[in-house]
């Protein structure tokens, strides 16, 4: 049986995501990999990070050098906040993506991405990992057999970055990047922006960029891969304590909206800076059982999920706890990334998927909006979502 020919990866942005979780994986799937280099805007970063990571691998802060590189296959991008413009010049440029979430923040962009990559025969994966969880797909098994689902709720609980990765020991952030980069990159987010959601208050676009396009979006991949379709309208959300502040803590977030006709969904977001450790189930409460995922939490290599069902059937009442392997959603994402790139095999996490994510964000954004007495526009007003009844 022949040995498939290694993806020649370019790693574009080298800070804690990758440190923690992208590079190990790589590392652990050598494989299916090569890295090739490491590119991040901090020079000094990127040569730390490059020089760690093995023999050979080329350091760079300059994205076009990637770009142009023959010896770059695929492209995993790990920079913050959104990842259109890369993911568009890398597509362009004919290299396979991996982008992380989010990938866009209108679904415009999401539409003209995918449309790309398909004409130029290209992966473009989303970096939704806790799809790529072995527990999900088991999870959306164990829910296919349950009876009408009422309740569907989602728990976040979200330290602030410190607590979460002390126990990498990674050195501090460095100051040499390009600050007009940097300010080029938060104008392209502004502008894409205002195009989601019209003319509104910079303390919710921020609220839109930061929590919902970078946390609550990872639990909505997750409904989706659990066989569920996201809302278009929620009805009530609330955002506590107090006011969004500029530079301040982000509020907590309680949300709700209906399911089809026999179910509701809750979203509830917590910002506790304070909390030893990260927490998020997806809860399903139905006619006949519930389940509970309880996701890994992130910029950890090994630790696993967990999924707890209980059912009654034939007159048995059943309570089940089930784990996985070792091979968390970070791992299993990157294993099906080199299949689509090397057998075409089908992409999960796509662009039509981002696409959707996007549309329920906005139409959230929307009801928190309502309930300040602002009128978002944009995306969210075009396709008319996102109104209280």
């Amino acid at each position: 049986m022949p040995v498939p020919v290694p993806v020649r990866l370019a790693v574009v942005g080298a800070g804690t995501i990758s440190q923690s979780v992208h590079l190990p994986a790589v590392h652990r799937l050598g494989a299916l990999f090569e890295l090739a280099a490491v590119c991040d805007l901090s020079p000094s970063r990127a040569a730390e990070v490059a020089a760690r990571a093995g023999t050979g691998v080329r350091a760079t802060h300059d994205y076009a050098q990637v770009l142009a590189d023959p010896d770059v296959d695929a492209v995993l991008l790990a920079t913050p906040g959104t990842h259109a413009r890369d993911a568009r010049a890398a597509l362009e440029a004919g290299k396979h993506v991996l982008a992380e979430k989010p990938l866009c923040l209108t679904a415009a962009e999401a539409a003209v991405l995918g449309e790309l990559a398909a004409s130029r025969g290209l992966v473009l994966q989303v970096g939704y990992m806790k799809m790529y969880d072995p527990l999900t797909e088991t999870a959306a098994a164990e829910l296919a057999r349950m009876d009408t689902p009422r309740t569907v709720r989602v728990t976040v609980l979200h330290p602030a970055d410190e607590p979460q990765v002390d126990h990498l020991r990674l050195a501090p952030a460095a100051r040499d990047a390009d600050p007009a980069a940097l300010r080029e990159a938060q104008t392209y987010e502004a502008v894409r922006t205002a195009e989601a959601l019209g003319d509104i208050p910079e303390e919710l676009g921020r609220y839109y960029r930061d929590v919902l396009n970078g946390s609550v979006i990872h639990e909505l991949s997750v409904l989706r891969a659990l066989g569920l379709t996201l809302p278009d309208r929620f009805e009530h959300a609330e955002l506590w304590p107090g006011p969004i502040s500029g530079g301040g803590e982000p509020p907590c977030l309680l949300a709700t909206a209906a399911l089809g006709q026999d179910a509701r969904l809750v979203v509830n977001w917590n910002w506790l800076p304070d909390h030893p450790e990260y927490g998020e189930e997806i809860a399903v409460l139905a006619r006949d059982g519930r389940l509970a995922l309880h996701m890994a939490p992130p910029y950890l290599v090994d630790v696993r999920s967990s999924l707890h069902v209980e059912r009654a059937e034939d007159g048995v009442r059943q309570d089940a706890v089930l784990r996985h392997g070792y091979d968390t959603g970070f791992v299993r994402q990157l294993e099906e990334f080199a299949a689509s790139v090397r057998t075409g095999a089908p992409v999960r996490s796509d662009a039509a998927g981002a696409a959707a994510d996007v549309r329920c964000l906005q139409a959230l954004l929307a009801a928190i909006a309502a309930g300040q007495g602002v009128t978002v526009g944009g995306e969210a007003a075009s396709a008319g979502k996102g109104r209280p009844a």
